[in-house]
């Protein structure tokens, strides 16, 4: 893992996303814990009344975070590679690549999955993209993973 990481920071970046929570993601969790510490506040009134603020508000923000920090990556160079989340597969191992729009990819994740699939789903990104492996030595059949760009990462994976 250690040559391979070497390999991919210093190989030319040909597509990279970060999976991150949209805008529209955060308000709910924040008024939860905004709500959450104000209830502990009104059952613990006094000095510690600001305690659940401080605690809450940064474990929230922390969560969605760390929520987002998954990236998509495909490099260049002498050995290409995809990188989803830490995990990377060699170009030379993808085969067929499919990509499923948000309505399909409810089928692709459910009856239509093989448990032995690596999945990197995010819910709050609309289409997946399917790469079939062609490694006969590996037992994953497939990865499926989340993207906002499906047809550059098709294209880029296609071309490879």
């Amino acid at each position: 893992m250690g040559e391979s990481a070497k390999t991919a920071a210093n190989a030319a970046v040909r597509h990279s996303e970060r999976l991150y929570v949209p805008w529209w993601g955060w308000p709910l969790p924040v008024l939860g814990a905004v709500l959450l510490a104000a209830e502990i506040d009104l059952g613990y009134p006094g000095i510690r009344a600001w305690l659940p603020y401080v605690i809450a508000l940064p474990v929230v923000v922390a969560l969605l975070l760390s929520l987002g920090r998954s990236k998509v990556r495909i490099t260049g160079g002498d050995e290409p590679e995809l990188w989803v989340g830490d995990a990377h597969l060699p170009l030379r191992y993808a085969g067929e690549v499919e990509i499923f729009d948000k309505e399909a990819k409810r089928k692709a994740l459910g009856r239509d999955g093989d448990p032995a699939a690596y999945v990197l789903h995010r819910g709050w990104v609309g289409p997946v993209v399917k790469v079939h492996l062609t490694d006969a030595n590996d037992p994953t059949p497939y990865w499926l993973f989340s993207t906002r760009h499906p047809e550059k990462v098709a294209e880029l994976l296609k071309g490879a």
